[in-house]
């Protein structure tokens, strides 16, 4: 019985050392040859909350490059800070307007089917937000 308590130590103490000797080889493997893809970037998880006036900074970014969503939406005050979900929102429904209002275009005038000024508006907003996705 000992026998075979040790035997299967002695195998589980060299299954261990391989596989700390295996993985940062391993870890290694495809890292030398990667080239950024142009049009690509990181996805950055999205913060749990904004700044207040982070908000209504976009919101009036918003306001001015014409979505009326963004202009019938109310500025926040007495708080710090707010749910992500506030300012998600706010860009998509101000995106929505835009590839709604900008359907119409030509091609060459859009940037993922709206305006290239409503394109960099919401841009702009979400960056004054730090959001990523929404």
């Amino acid at each position: 019985m000992n026998v075979i308590v040790r035997t299967g130590l002695t195998a589980a103490v060299a299954i261990g050392a391989i596989a700390a000797a295996v993985a940062p080889a391993s870890a290694a493997v495809g890292t030398g040859n990667t080239h950024p893809v142009s049009g690509v970037h990181a996805v950055v998880a999205n913060p749990k909350t904004i700044k207040a006036a982070a908000y209504n900074q976009a919101r009036s970014i918003l306001a001015k490059a014409g979505s009326q969503t963004a202009a019938k939406s109310h500025p926040i005050h007495g708080k710090v800070d707010v749910p992500v979900g506030y300012g998600t929102s706010l860009l998509a429904s101000a995106r929505d307007e835009f590839r709604h209002n900008d359907r119409n275009l030509p091609a060459k005038n859009k940037k993922s089917g709206m305006s290239i000024p409503h394109y960099n508006a919401i841009h702009e907003a979400a960056k004054t937000m730090g959001i990523d996705r929404w």
